[in-house]
Parts: C-alpha cells; structure tokens; sequence
C-alpha cells in the first residue's frame, strides 16, 4: 500500500487519472476525448450563467438617447475631475456643469460645447456619462457664487421691487411688494409685506 492512501484513506488521482477515483486506466485518445466532453460540458454551464447575469442587468437598463441642442451634465471620474475639471475632495459632485450639445456622433457618442478654459479636453464623450437637465439650465445657479456659512446656511438677499399691490380689507389696507432675490429670476419673484421689506432694507425703497 502507498503511503498516499495510507494517509489520505484513498489512491492517488495522478494527471492521467483524474476522471475516475480509482486506479488510472485512460491512456491516449480516450483520455484526450473525455477531456474535451468535460470542457465542453463546462462551457455551456458558464453560458447558462452568464445568460442568467446577463438578464438580471437588462432588467435596469435603458437606452439613453439625446438630441441636438439638449442640455447634459457630465459624469467625470474622482482623477479626471481633478486634472481635467478642477473638482477635487470626496464631496465633490458626481456632474460638472450643464453642457450643450453640438452633434450626434454614431450611435452612443456626442460632442459638446465646451467652455474656452477647458478647451484642452476632447470633446467628444460616450452616452454612458451624460445625464439630461430636467428644467432650464438658465435658473441653474452655481454653488461657487453662493456664499453658505458655517452651518450650511445662506441667506437670500432682495435685489429690486418689481411691483406694489395693495390688498383692501374691512378694516385696513395691507400693501405687499412683488421682490425678486438675488440668485433667482424674474419669474420665482415672490410677494412679501411691504412694512417689513422696507424695514429690513430699506434701500430698496428709495
């Protein structure tokens, strides 16, 4: 008795062998077409489960399609965002800026328009890093103008009175003033007391 099968309680399962447990008997051709079954055996189990995979993944995947003149954020990687776009620190936005697009390049690639200071980057860029911008890219203000304190807080500062109205009650008038902020448009103005807007600032009524 070896002393393989002394320790292990079992044969040895040489190269040759490793189809049956017990003693080697393929030699040759035959071992050469058992191989082969055994792979290709192999092949159509990985086949199986890459299809499984593979359905699971279409089940959230969508096609993504844009057109000309649509307005796209742009997905860039923690690296690239740094040497390319100048975003930096772990609470970076994931998207820069809104974009424009210029052409349609083949089926997944689009060229935009991109700014003069970051003319050295190649504007062409796969569908898989664009996202739409859902609204007006116009009332989109950006986080460097605003200035947030230390407990992420900032305050909206009246820039104008654009209209006065005049409300008549039983017993007293109130008077309210349409006041547009800063970082807003004309269209988000909203109306407020006119005594306590002339107390807060009173510039905007001279």
């Amino acid at each position: 008795m070896a002393l393989f099968e002394v320790l292990y309680g079992r044969r040895c399962r040489s190269p040759i062998g490793w189809f049956e447990i017990g003693k080697a008997e393929l030699i040759g051709p035959d071992l050469v077409h058992r191989a082969v079954d055994k792979v290709k055996i192999i092949k159509e189990r990985l086949k199986t489960a890459q299809s499984r995979q593979k359905s699971y993944s279409d089940v959230r995947r969508r096609d993504l399609e844009f057109k000309g003149d649509d307005w796209i954020f742009l997905n860039v990687s923690p690296i690239k965002g740094v040497m390319r776009f100048g975003k930096k620190g772990k609470l970076s936005p994931r998207y820069v800026e809104p974009y424009i697009i210029i052409q349609r390049i083949g089926q997944v690639d689009y060229r935009l328009e991109l700014p003069l200071e970051i003319s050295l980057v190649h504007p062409m860029f796969h569908v898989s890093m664009l996202k739409k911008v859902v609204g007006y890219p116009t009332l989109i203000v950006s986080v460097e103008t605003i200035k947030v304190s230390e407990e992420l807080a900032y305050e909206e500062i009246p820039v104008a009175i654009l209209d006065r109205q005049v409300r008549k009650l039983r017993t007293k008038d109130i008077a309210s003033v349409k006041v547009l902020l800063r970082n807003q448009q004309v269209e988000e103005a909203t109306w407020e007391a006119e005594e306590e807007i002339k107390k807060k600032y009173p510039h905007l009524s001279e």
